[in-house]
């Protein structure tokens, strides 16, 4: 008789002294490597020099690059901890200690900010701490000067972040956070060009994605090492997050390569400045490194990622990982250092205003472009980093999502992908063609790019359909971790979703904030900075989404209302139209005069008449988009109407009878009866009519 097998008892997890020493070297030699890589590109580059005029000290000059590497690496891990809480980890142990991790690096990076304060202070008035006004020079470096204050305002932000990591434990409340460390990155963004320079709105703009595209792969990388250091990421689920991780660690690396190019082209004056300049040299070095990343990071996951999901023991998946993770977190290490060596030299270019600038380089920080004409309107390109990049991904995402489904068999309207694609197109020359050149020149050149943009954009959104495509595309998780497409399930489905979805809601915050946006200073903000173009452009396109979507779209939304209540509101949007372009043709005021009326434009019409002829693109050029929306609208009603009849009629093949005619018929009777009983001699209806002498 053969004896019963007994089950092998299950491989532990790879722990132990050595095992663990191993884990802890990765994550200090990370910034040890950081740290040496600073000082040798500092070396190499003469930032520890002594200043020529108004040196801070040997100790300044040290620290402040130093400090930056510091702080990066505390930053990276804050968002690549709430990055993974947000997107990729399931509830539970890694969950709770991924958000501790975020709120300890935000300390660190809190710490690391002010003292980063004090250093950039010192440097750039030469002061040092032995300085008798050193304080009160210091307080009014943080109050009053815009590099102090942006500097202050990142430290405190980054104190908030500590305490909100600590206390939440949800995805909902991990985006918010990382929606704080974002707008962070986005203030540090500013302090790296000039306002005044040329090229600052896309030295501003190719920062911000480098900034967050770099954190969140470095961050993810050294959280991932950090989780799995204090026995998280067991192996059931470390080939999903590790799978997850790759897929957006190869988009971390694209933006980064993309970005870094856009900024190359600013500060460097010519190609030639590569080789020829210490500061173009830290950039090949930086290159070489996320080069070698890149190409690291695709033999990994080609041979290593596929196998790490079919390793039944946990520790040949704990060597897998380690093997995975140990080189790309050194290299990362590496090109962090570099990167703040290069944070802390001088460019080729300078970043300082020109030394005779023009009326519109003082207002635009930009060359008046030339007279416009429509080859110039169609050909002329002022680039926007973040939208650009934004528009080209949507484009890959929508296409490779059509590409899914059919491979699995399901249809989708080849139409839909040529207006998704062709909205893209038109958005992409709104905010980085001629219509975005002229819309900083011109009031009229300016309401093009805005009815562009609110009207015709979403209209083709709508009937593109993305987030029924996403949907469909997408695969769903089963394990509690939210990913597109839980995220978007939640969002749809969340209060503010069906708030500003809702047809009425849509309608007023359609019509109602072009008034709010145009008579108040939120146009003049969204003029003079780059933030608040962002927004404008974010909120007119996606408020022209939700108002089209209602009308005419088939994407998840509140219950549509009739189609006569849906032309009602599109008239009355029309109504509103015109109103708003009548009243802007009627206006002598100048809006924004301290933007449109010194420009000092030698062509076109003065800046009133500009702008009037801008309130006859608003009446006109709108009404063209919202007449096409009513055609659509009464297209659908008829075909709902054919569908209907077509619909009854089957009914009535099927059942031999027509229960809404039934009705109909029945309702008519009892009109007919009530006429006949209205129409008896009035002798004949009170009580007495039931008398029995009547019946008699």
């Amino acid at each position: 008789m053969t004896a019963p097998a007994v089950p092998a008892a299950p491989t532990p997890d790879v722990t132990g002294t050595g095992v663990r020493s191993y884990r802890a070297a990765v994550l200090a030699g990370t910034v040890l490597v950081g740290i040496a890589a600073a000082i040798i590109a500092g070396l190499t580059t003469g930032i520890f020099d002594p200043a020529v005029i108004s040196d801070p000290g040997p100790l300044v000059r040290w620290a402040l690059p130093l400090i930056g590497v510091l702080r990066d690496l505390a930053t990276s891990v804050t968002v690549g901890a709430l990055l993974l809480v947000t997107f990729l980890l399931p509830s539970g142990r890694d969950r709770d200690r991924a958000l501790t991790v975020a709120g300890t690096a935000a300390g660190a990076w809190t710490l690391l900010a002010i003292a980063d304060v004090i250093t950039t202070f010192a440097d750039v008035l030469g002061a040092r701490s032995g300085d008798a006004d050193f304080g009160a020079q210091l307080a009014e470096f943080v109050l009053q000067v815009p590099l102090g204050r942006t500097q202050l305002a990142m430290a405190v932000i980054a104190a908030g972040v500590t305490v909100l990591a600590l206390l939440v434990r949800t995805p909902t409340g991990s985006a918010w956070c990382l929606a704080l460390v974002v707008g962070a990155l986005s203030l540090r963004s500013l302090t790296g060009h000039t306002a005044g320079a040329s090229g600052h709105d896309l030295a501003v703009s190719s920062m911000m994605v480098h900034l967050v595209s770099a954190a969140a792969w470095t961050g993810g990388i050294l959280v991932l090492v950090a989780l799995r250091a204090r026995g998280g990421l067991r192996a059931p689920v470390l080939a999903d997050i590790v799978a997850r991780f790759s897929t957006l660690a190869a988009w971390c690396l694209v933006l980064v390569a993309y970005s870094g190019v856009l900024s190359a082209i600013v500060r460097l004056g010519a190609v030639d400045d590569l080789v020829t300049t210490r500061y173009g040299l830290l950039i090949v070095a930086k290159a070489a490194g996320l080069g070698l990343l890149g190409l690291l990071g695709w033999q990994h996951r080609r041979h290593v990622v596929a196998r790490l999901g079919l390793e039944q023991s946990a520790q040949a998946a704990g060597r897998l990982f380690w093997r995975l993770m140990a080189a790309e977190a050194l290299l990362l290490g590496a090109v962090a250092g570099i990167a703040g060596a290069l944070t802390s030299s001088a460019p080729p270019v300078p970043d300082e205003p020109p030394a005779t600038p023009t009326p519109a380089e003082l207002v635009t920080g930009e060359a008046l472009p030339p007279e416009p004409t429509l080859a110039r309107w169609l050909t002329l390109v002022r680039w926007e980093a973040i939208l650009g990049a934004a528009i080209i991904a949507a484009v890959i995402v929508y296409v490779r999502w059509y590409l899914r489904l059919r491979r699995r068999g399901d249809a989708w309207p080849v139409g839909r992908v040529v207006a998704w694609c062709a909205g893209m197109v038109v958005l992409m020359w709104v905010t980085s063609g001629g219509a975005a050149v002229y819309g900083r020149i011109l009031f009229s050149g300016h309401m093009v790019q805005h009815m562009t943009m609110a009207m015709v954009v979403p209209l083709l959104l709508a009937l593109s359909a993305p987030m029924t495509l996403a949907l469909r595309a997408l695969p769903a998780r089963g394990d509690d971790s939210r990913g597109p497409r839980e995220w978007l399930l939640t969002i749809v489905h969340s209060h503010y979703g069906r708030f500003f979805a809702h047809p009425v809601i849509a309608a007023v915050n359609f019509a109602g904030s072009m008034i709010i946006f145009y008579y108040t200073p939120l146009f003049e903000w969204a003029l003079t900075t780059h933030v608040g173009h962002l927004g404008m452009v974010a909120h007119f396109t996606l408020a022209g989404y939700f108002f089209a979507n209602a009308l005419i779209g088939i994407d998840p939304g509140p219950t549509r209302p009739g189609y006569p209540l849906r032309l009602l509101l599109l008239l009355a949007t029309m109504a509103f139209h015109a109103f708003f372009g009548v009243a802007l043709m009627s206006q002598t005021a100048l809006l924004v005069p301290e933007w449109f009326g010194l420009l000092g434009r030698p062509w076109g019409p003065p800046a009133l008449d500009d702008q009037q002829i801008g309130g006859g693109v608003a009446w006109g050029v709108g009404e063209i988009p919202t007449v096409l929306l009513a055609i659509v609208v009464a297209f659908r009603w008829a075909r709902d109407d054919e569908r209907s009849a077509r619909r009854r009629d089957r009914r009535i093949d099927r059942t031999g009878a027509d229960a809404e005619l039934d009705d109909y018929n029945a309702m008519l009777a009892g009109l007919a009866e009530r006429d006949v009983a209205a129409a008896a001699p009035r002798d004949l209806q009170g009580p007495e009519a039931h008398h029995p002498a009547y019946d008699e």
